[in-house]
C-alpha cells in the first residue's frame, strides 16, 4: 500500500506532463515553434539559451531552427547539432539588389519552411519567436485567445509608421496596420497567406530609402533596419489579419512587469543591469562561448543579494527576472558543454546554485495569469479626477557620473526637501560601465541608472545633452510609477516652492513649461524641416509638467528629434537656431519642441515659474525655481557654474563656494537691482547650505579643530573673505578653481600632535638657553685669564 501511495504522485506527474505535450501533437491542436538564425557564434549561444528554455518550459510540439547560411559559411560552421534545423539559403546579401540586410532571412526562412518542410503539412498552430528569447512557460495559441484570422502578438509601440504616410504607401489597408512583433502565434492557414506578403513587403520597405527617416519609421538609426518588422505589419494588413495584442506576455529584462502579470517570455534585446552587474547581448557578438568548455557569462547577483539590494517589491521582482534570464542562459551553456564532451567543471558556489532546488523552483514553468491571458486592444486606464483631490506627482532630473553633476544634485535634492514639492524625486544617472565602477556618489539621491549615450552608439557623436531624453525614455520603460504627472527639471536648479499641475492647470494634452524665447527655429525653416506641424512648435524648456500618458507617447519622439536636429549640421547657424556657438549644442531643446509639435501638445507657458539669478524679477512674482545656468554677479562677487566643472565639492570635507555678500551691505537705492541681488544671494546661500549639510552627514571632522592661523588661511579656501578688497582681487578663475576651493583636510589627532610639537619646541628652546648661559659664564672666566697673559707677553717684548 505504501509503495502504491508513493507511485501515485509520479503517475499524476507523468499524466500531467503527457497531457501538456499532447496539446501540441493532435489535430486541431498541433503546435510548431520556429525561430530564425544565421551561421554565427552570436546566434549559437542564443540558440542554446532558447532551446534549453524551450525544454525547461515544456513548450508543446516540436521546434525548428531556420538556419540561413551561405555555402561558404557552412564549410566552417560548428553548430549544426545545437537544434533541430532546416537549412535555408541565405538572403543576407539580396540576390537581386545586392543590399546587405540579414533581418530579411526571417520571412525568407519561413517561406522556405512552408514550401520545403513536411512539418508544415502536419501543424495547426505556429509560434514564431526570436533567438534572443527565454521561454518561461508554455505558449499555447488558443489559450492566449488566438483564432483564425486573429493571431496573437506582442506590442511594438515604436512602429509609428503604422500611423503615418509609410502605411499609406505600403498597404491598401493602413487602418489594419498593427504595431506588433516579437512573439507571434497564429493559425497555419493565416501564415500561408501572410508569409509571401511578409517577405515582399520587407523588400518593398527596405527599398523605400526616401522614408527611412526616424520621424517616419521610429527607427532611431534611420537606416531601414526595422524594415522586416514593417514588412510583417504591412503584410498582415494586406491579407486582412487583425491581431489580438497582448502587452503582458513578453517583457524585456530591465523592465518592470505590471502587478499581477507573469510574463512567459523574456526578450533580452536591450542591455540591462542589476546593481553594478550588467548584461548586453551586443557585448558577445563574436563570442564562441558555446565551444569554450567551462566558460559562462559573468554570474549575476544571487537572489539573497537582490533581496537586500531593492526594497520596492515591484522593482525587486523585475531584478529577479533579470537574473533569471542570464542564469537560464548559463544553465543551458553548462548542459551544452557537457553534450559537447567537455570535462565536468570544477565546483563553485555559482555552479552549485544553478544545480540547486532553489534555482529549479525559481525557474519552474510559469502558467498564464488571468491578466496576461487577456489579449485584446491596448487600453489606457485614466484615473477619474473626481476620485481624489490632487493627482500624484513624481519629479525627475538627469545627470552624469561627474563631480560637476554631483554638487548640483546635492543642491537640487536639498532644495526639493525644503520646497514642499509633493511626491518623490528620482535622479536619472547616465554613466558608462567604466565610469560606474569608479563612481562614489550613489547615495546622493534616489537614483535610476541609465546607459550613457554621451557618445552616440551609432554615429560616435559626442553630445551628452542627449542623455536627458534617453534617460526619460529609459525610466518610463524600466521604472514602475503610479504618478499621474511628471515634473522634469535640470540638475542646475534650486526649488523655492512646489510646482504642481493643479496650480498651473496642467492637463492631458496641455503640459506646462517655461519660455525659452531664444529657440527661434520654431519660427523658421528649422521647424518646417523637422516637424509636420511647425505651427505647433512652442519655445519652451527648463521646467516641464506633463501628464504621464503624454510623456509615454512623447519620450521616444523627443529622443528621435534630438538625434535628427543634431545630425542636421547644415542648419546650425545662429540666425537659424539661436545658438550663439553654432555647435548644435541646443539640439536637445529643439528635440523637445519638435517632438511635442508632432503630437500637437499645446503648452501652457508660464514665465512666473523660473528665473535666472542675475535677472531682474517681476514685481510681486514668487518664482518657484532658480536656474543658475548663466554667470551672475553681486557687486564684485560672482558665480559661474562652469568654473566648478572639475572641482570635487562633494567628497572633500567642508568645501563650498565663495560666500556671497551679506544682504545688509547691498545698495538699496534701486529696488529692482536690490531684488535681483537678493535672489542671487539666496541661490548661492542655498547651494552652500546644501553642501554644509552634506558634509555633516558624511561625518566630516569638526573644522574648529584647526589652529587659529590655519583657520584664517582655510577660511579663504572655504570661500570666506573678511575684506571686500579680497573679493576684488580674488575672482574664481577657471583653471585655479580647484586650488582656491579645496581646504586642507585635518582631524583631531593632527591638532593634538601639533600641540605636542609646539611643547617640545618650547622645552628644547629653554634647554638651549640654559646651556648657552652656562657656556657663556664659563667663557667669561677664561677670558680674564687670557687678557692678563697677553699683557705679560707684550711687556716682555718691549
Amino acid at each position: 500500500m505504501a509503495n502504491f501511495l508513493a507511485v501515485v504522485p509520479l503517475l499524476f506527474l507523468l499524466i500531467g506532463v503527457g497531457s501538456g505535450e499532447e496539446k501540441g501533437r493532435e489535430a486541431p491542436f498541433r503546435i510548431h515553434t520556429l525561430f530564425s538564425v544565421e551561421c554565427q557564434n552570436y546566434f549559437d549561444w542564443q540558440t542554446v539559451g532558447l532551446m534549453h528554455s524551450f525544454k525547461k518550459a515544456r513548450q508543446p510540439g516540436p521546434i525548428t531552427r531556420l538556419l540561413s547560411c551561405t555555402e561558404e559559411e557552412k564549410l566552417n560552421y560548428k553548430g549544426m547539432h545545437l537544434a533541430p534545423t532546416l537549412e535555408v539559403p541565405s538572403m543576407s546579401r539580396h540576390p537581386r539588389t545586392g543590399d546587405w540586410y540579414p533581418a530579411i532571412n526571417k520571412p525568407a526562412g519561413i517561406v522556405h519552411w512552408l514550401k520545403n518542410s513536411k512539418d508544415a503539412e502536419n501543424v495547426d498552430w505556429v509560434v514564431i519567436l526570436d533567438a534572443d528569447m527565454i521561454i518561461r512557460g508554455p505558449i499555447i495559441p488558443w489559450e492566449l485567445g488566438a483564432e483564425k484570422s486573429r493571431p496573437v502578438a506582442a506590442y511594438y509601440g515604436y512602429l509609428v509608421g503604422c500611423d503615418n504616410i509609410l502605411a499609406k504607401l505600403h498597404t491598401k489597408h493602413p487602418e489594419l496596420c498593427d504595431k506588433v512583433g516579437g512573439l507571434l502565434a497564429m493559425h497555419i492557414d493565416d501564415l500561408r497567406k501572410l508569409a509571401p506578403m511578409w517577405l515582399s513587403k520587407t523588400e518593398e520597405v527596405r527599398d523605400d530609402r526616401a522614408h527611412w527617416a526616424t520621424n517616419i519609421t521610429g527607427d532611431i538609426y534611420g537606416k531601414g533596419w526595422i524594415s522586416e518588422m514593417y514588412g510583417y505589419s504591412f503584410g498582415a494588413a494586406e491579407v486582412g489579419l487583425h491581431h489580438k495584442i497582448n502587452d503582458d506576455l513578453m517583457i524585456y529584462p530591465g523592465y518592470i512587469p505590471r502587478e499581477g502579470v507573469e510574463p512567459i517570455l523574456l526578450h533580452y534585446g536591450l542591455p540591462f543591469m542589476v546593481g553594478n552587474w550588467s548584461f548586453s547581448k551586443l557585448g558577445h557578438h563574436e563570442d564562441d562561448i558555446v565551444y569554450d568548455c567551462g566558460r559562462l557569462f559573468p554570474e549575476p547577483p544571487y537572489p539573497k543579494e537582490v533581496n537586500l539590494m531593492e526594497s520596492d517589491p515591484y522593482k525587486r521582482r523585475a531584478l529577479f527576472l533579470d537574473i533569471e534570464c542570464v542564469n537560464t542562459l548559463n544553465e543551458g551553456l553548462l548542459l551544452q558543454h557537457a553534450a559537447n564532451g567537455c570535462t565536468k567543471p570544477k565546483w563553485s558556489k555559482y555552479m552549485s546554485f544553478l544545480r540547486s532546488k532553489t534555482f529549479a523552483e525559481l525557474t519552474r514553468p510559469k502558467l498564464l495569469t488571468s491578466n496576461s491571458s487577456e489579449a485584446d486592444e491596448i487600453v489606457q486606464h485614466v484615473t477619474d479626477e473626481s476620485e481624489r483631490s490632487n493627482p500624484k506627482i513624481h519629479t525627475i532630473f538627469s545627470t552624469e557620473c561627474t563631480p560637476y553633476f554631483d554638487w548640483q544634485t546635492v543642491g537640487l535634492v536639498h532644495s526639493f526637501h525644503l520646497s514642499g514639492q509633493p511626491g518623490n524625486i528620482t535622479r536619472l544617472l547616465s554613466c558608462t560601465d567604466e565610469d560606474l565602477k569608479k563612481y562614489a556618489g550613489h547615495d546622493l539621491a534616489p537614483t535610476h541608472y541609465v546607459p550613457s549615450m554621451s557618445r552616440h552608439p551609432l554615429t560616435g557623436d559626442w553630445y551628452p545633452a542627449i542623455n536627458k531624453p534617453a534617460a526619460v525614455l529609459h525610466w518610463l520603460n524600466h521604472a514602475n510609477t503610479d504618478a499621474e504627472f511628471i515634473v522634469i527639471l535640470d540638475a542646475d536648479m534650486i526649488l523655492r516652492g512646489p510646482i504642481t499641475p493643479w496650480e498651473f492647470k496642467a492637463a492631458c494634452g496641455r503640459p506646462v513649461s517655461t519660455p525659452y524665447d531664444y529657440l527661434i527655429g520654431c519660427d523658421n525653416e528649422l521647424a518646417k524641416l523637422h516637424t509636420r506641424h511647425p505651427d505647433a512648435c512652442d519655445k519652451v524648456g527648463g521646467v516641464i509638467i506633463m501628464h504621464i500618458d503624454d510623456l509615454r507617447k512623447f519620450a521616444l519622439l523627443w529622443l528621435h528629434k534630438t538625434e535628427e536636429v543634431r545630425a542636421d549640421k547644415a542648419h546650425y547657424a545662429t540666425n537659424i537656431t539661436g545658438d550663439i556657438y553654432e555647435s548644435g549644442w541646443i539640439s536637445e531643446m529643439y528635440g523637445y519642441s519638435f517632438g511635442a509639435a508632432e503630437l500637437k501638445l499645446d503648452h501652457i507657458i508660464k514665465p512666473d515659474i523660473l528665473i535666472y539669478p542675475g535677472y531682474i524679477p517681476e514685481r510681486g512674482v514668487k518664482y518657484r525655481v532658480f536656474h543658475y545656468g548663466l554667470e551672475f554677479k553681486v557687486g564684485n562677487w560672482s558665480f559661474d557654474k562652469a568654473n566648478w566643472r572639475d572641482v570635487d565639492l562633494v567628497n572633500k570635507c567642508w568645501v563650498k563656494f565663495p560666500d556671497p555678500p551679506d544682504p545688509s551691505t547691498l545698495d538699496r537705492a534701486d529696488e529692482n537691482i536690490l531684488q535681483r541681488d537678493l535672489l542671487s544671494i539666496e541661490c548661492a546661500k542655498t547651494l552652500n547650505e546644501a553642501l554644509l549639510l552634506h558634509h555633516k552627514k558624511r561625518n566630516c571632522p569638526d573644522p574648529n579643530s584647526l589652529s587659529a592661523s590655519n583657520l584664517r588661511t582655510s577660511s579663504r579656501k572655504f570661500g570666506k573673505f573678511d575684506e571686500i578688497s579680497a573679493v576684488k582681487s580674488s575672482p574664481v578663475p577657471v583653471r585655479n578653481s580647484q586650488k582656491s576651493s579645496v581646504p586642507a583636510e585635518t582631524d583631531g589627532l593632527f591638532s593634538s600632535f601639533r600641540i605636542w610639537i609646539v611643547a617640545l619646541w618650547a622645552f628644547s628652546g629653554m634647554g638651549f638657553l640654559t646651556v648657552m648661559m652656562v657656556i657663556f659664564t664659563s667663557r667669561r672666566g677664561k677670558g680674564a685669564k687670557g687678557k692678563n697673559y697677553r699683557n705679560k707677553r707684550r711687556s716682555s717684548y718691549s
